[in-house]
């Protein structure tokens, strides 16, 4: 019973290769930390007729085996030797016939020279608050420039790379080379001066900036803020090409668009002549295409119109509105002649309401001037002579209503109700009235 109950558990036990078993750890380790820095003394350096070298890096408390390969050694600047303190930068893997843990290294700098990167990391953070890097101020490339303007060095290989493609594909470039240092002290600042000057002529496309590949110091000058504050207030709209795919530069963050290489830089810029010239004969077959389609349609359509019933008979057309013309003519004049008769009988009738209030209002009045005639002809002098009494005055005009007014002698008038007398006073005699 006992050995049965070992051979089960030892059958569901887990059992990798030793090569399955490094290639999980190699994959583990690259997945993990993938491209790093790091720093230590170099020591047991080698160098087999591969061209590669191998050595260890280590400090005080550990070590760890690296490797850099030929190709990565290209513009390589440093005398590596045993006891030199470097930073290495590369991806973290694993050897998987020794099982080792390695750093295949792709750059390498002297420590002591290591605030290079330090230099670096506190130009970008500062370039990019103030906004120099935002993608909304990057300008658009042209599509097919012809004016292009390289700011290299006119004797190393990018220029030789950059005039290669773009003759090969557009042989007809105009093209200006601004020739600068592109290594060692004031070489930021002549490449500066470049793209300002290069902006002052006017008259280019593009402008394209770089160098082949190097090591960090070789490629110091395009991480330089003169540099960085030169491409951010060109015109012209700028390409950084600088060094290999894994180098990056201020400059690449900077310009309008960074290419990975010089000739990366050219391929971008203009593409392949016959794809263009390709394209421009798909598209003109399109527009030819798209016209005769168009063309057919407006024939149809004109074709159509004038099988139309207006152009086949135009004279019934115009006999039909002259008609509808002729009906509506006369309504408007029998509407207009009931409007008028309407009006006048309203004038008519608004004539004799008129007349019989003035009737009535003439009759009102003329019973109320006989009442006022006849209450002045009550109140009238005339009516009291009537009664018998007379109005006597002097030849003045003055009337007489005292006896002692009119002594012997006075000449007097007396107005009956008929006529009038004139007489002289001879005698008064004046009467007591109570």
């Amino acid at each position: 019973m006992k050995s049965e109950i070992t051979s089960t558990v030892a059958d569901s036990r887990k059992i990798y290769q030793v090569s399955e078993l490094t290639r999980m750890i190699k994959a583990a380790l690259e997945n993990e930390f993938g491209m790093v820095w790091i720093e230590g003394e170099l020591s047991n350096l080698r160098k087999p007729t591969s061209g590669h070298l191998y050595f260890t890096l280590k400090d005080a408390e550990a070590q760890l085996a690296a490797v850099l390969f030929r190709g990565s050694q290209l513009g390589l600047r440093l005398d590596l030797r045993d006891g030199l303190k470097i930073r290495a930068y590369g991806q973290i893997t694993a050897y998987e016939k020794s099982g080792q843990c390695q750093i295949i290294v792709r750059r390498v700098e002297e420590a002591g020279k290591g605030s290079l990167q330090e230099q670096f990391e506190v130009l970008r953070k500062k370039l990019a608050a103030e906004g120099l890097f935002a993608p909304e101020r990057k300008k658009p490339l042209p599509l097919l420039p012809q004016h292009i303007g390289i700011v290299t060095s006119p004797s190393g290989a990018a220029i030789r790379d950059i005039l290669n493609i773009l003759n090969r594909r557009f042989p007809n470039l105009h093209i200006l080379i601004a020739p600068v240092r592109v290594q060692g002290d004031d070489a930021g600042q002549e490449i500066a001066a470049a793209i300002d000057l290069l902006n002052a002529r006017g008259g280019l496309d593009v402008l394209i900036i770089g160098r082949g590949g190097g090591s960090l110091e070789d490629l110091w000058c395009f991480n330089e803020e003169v540099v960085a504050r030169a491409i951010a207030r060109s015109r012209i709209p700028v390409i950084s090409a600088v060094g290999h795919e894994i180098d990056f530069t201020i400059s690449d963050f900077v310009a309008d668009l960074r290419a990975p290489t010089p000739s990366a830089a050219a391929e971008l810029l203009v593409g392949n002549k016959e794809a263009f010239e390709e394209q421009l004969r798909q598209s003109g077959a399109r527009l030819a295409r798209a016209l005769k389609t168009q063309m057919l349609e407006l024939r149809n359509r004109l074709t159509a119109v004038a099988g139309s019933y207006v152009f086949r008979e135009p004279q019934n057309i115009i006999r039909r509105l002259r008609d509808r013309l002729e009906a509506l003519r006369t309504a408007m004049a029998n509407d207009l002649r009931d409007i008028v008769q309407q009006r006048s009988q309203q004038v008519d009738e608004f004539g004799l309401r008129l007349t019989h209030r003035l009737e009535l209002w003439r009759g009102a009045r003329t019973q109320d001037v006989r009442r006022l005639e006849d209450h002045l002809r009550a109140l009238s002098p005339l009516a009291v002579l009537e009664r018998g009494f007379s109005l006597t005055r002097t030849a003045d005009g003055k009337i007489i209503r005292d006896a002692a007014e009119a002594p012997v002698g006075t000449k007097l008038e007396t107005r009956l109700a008929h006529g009038s007398l004139e007489s002289e006073v001879t005698a008064s005699k004046k009467e007591n009235v109570r």
